[in-house]
């Protein structure tokens, strides 16, 4: 099984965790961000407006304006920033992330059960990493 997410939300995990490296050091410039981490900057402002809209990160204007984390590092879980970053949680075409089934053969396909309790597993284990474990 493969499972991939975009590149959308791996550079949007890199600029996270640049910004959770960065705490206590004030705000993150957008051009910082993109320089240490290879990421065109209007790229980073469309990743970036979606982040503040889920309320992940904050902008802070000004001469030394940027962007910091809305919260503790170890108060935002890879699930919600992967979720807004995909608009989405589910490997799988047939089932959602809450485990509900779109398929016109579900009453005789055993496979969804399956798929259910990967989902569910998936979901779990990244609820359980927090941005703060992911700084080194």
């Amino acid at each position: 099984m493969e499972v991939k997410f975009s590149t959308r939300t791996t550079y949007g995990l890199r600029a996270m965790i640049n910004l959770a490296k960065n705490v206590g050091s004030g705000s993150v410039s957008l051009s910082q961000i993109a320089k240490e981490e290879q990421i065109s900057k209007s790229y980073l402002e469309r990743l970036f407006a979606g982040l503040k809209k889920a309320g992940l990160i904050k902008s802070e204007k000004g001469a030394s304006g940027g962007y910091k984390l809305s919260r503790p590092a170890g108060k935002i879980n890879m699930f919600e920033i992967i979720k807004t970053l995909e608009g989405k949680m589910s490997p799988f075409r047939c089932v959602d992330e809450k485990g509900k089934i779109y398929c016109s053969d579900k009453s005789r396909c055993g496979a969804s059960q399956v798929l259910i309790k990967v989902q569910q597993a998936v979901n779990k284990t990244l609820k359980s990493i927090s941005l703060k474990d992911l700084v080194k």
